[in-house]
């Protein structure tokens, strides 16, 4: 049986020379390193594993997690970048990622744009748990909220469950990405059943 140190001497080399083939070290891109593009192949099939990780979720289940967080009430969780509630940070993302059952912290509001957890949709396709997302930005100017139904017939507003900086929880209309030129897009999450 090898010695611990000539275990950690062997995974060391074995990371080095991964780090190399993956271009860390100003190696050229992985598409001119068979090593590489087999590695890119196993990290693609890896997302693919944690994506199918993630628990299937109804549409009616998102809506009654989001209300667990006592939108518009005195209870509300207050909003912070920086805390957690119930093991999920207590941003716009967090909150989302709860309502989903994603994995706790929860992704970011990139992370959530992302094919990872979500496809783009068109407005006329929005539905209850869906989200709208502004993925552009910083962590202050980002943001999501679930959509839960339209607010009137001419689809001017919809209702929506939000986690807002000063305030928290909320759920009240919105006009978010119906606008032309709005960075607010419309995304479905994959694991809505």
């Amino acid at each position: 049986m090898a010695s611990p140190r000539a275990i950690l001497i062997g995974v060391s080399s074995l990371a080095l020379a991964g780090g190399t083939a993956f271009g860390l070290y100003g190696v050229s891109s992985p598409s001119s390193h068979p090593a590489a593009a087999q590695g890119a192949q196993l990290q693609s099939a890896d997302q693919a594993v944690t994506a199918a990780a993630v628990p299937k979720v109804t549409r009616a289940q998102v809506i009654a997690n989001a209300k667990t967080w006592h939108p518009h009430t005195s209870k509300r969780v207050p909003y912070s970048q920086n805390k957690t509630h119930g093991g999920y940070r207590t941003d716009c993302s967090g909150y989302a990622s709860m309502a989903l059952r994603l994995p706790k912290p929860g992704p970011n509001t990139v992370g959530l744009a992302s094919s990872k957890y979500s496809k783009r949709i068109k407005l006329s396709q929005l539905q209850k748990g869906d989200l709208i997302i502004d993925a552009i930005g910083s962590n202050t100017t980002r943001h999501v909220v679930i959509f839960e139904k339209w607010a009137n017939s001419k689809h001017t507003s919809y209702w929506a469950y939000e986690q807002r900086g000063g305030y928290g929880t909320d759920h009240r209309t919105r006009t978010y990405g119906l606008s032309s030129g709005s960075q607010y897009k419309p995304y479905r999450p994959l694991n809505i059943k």
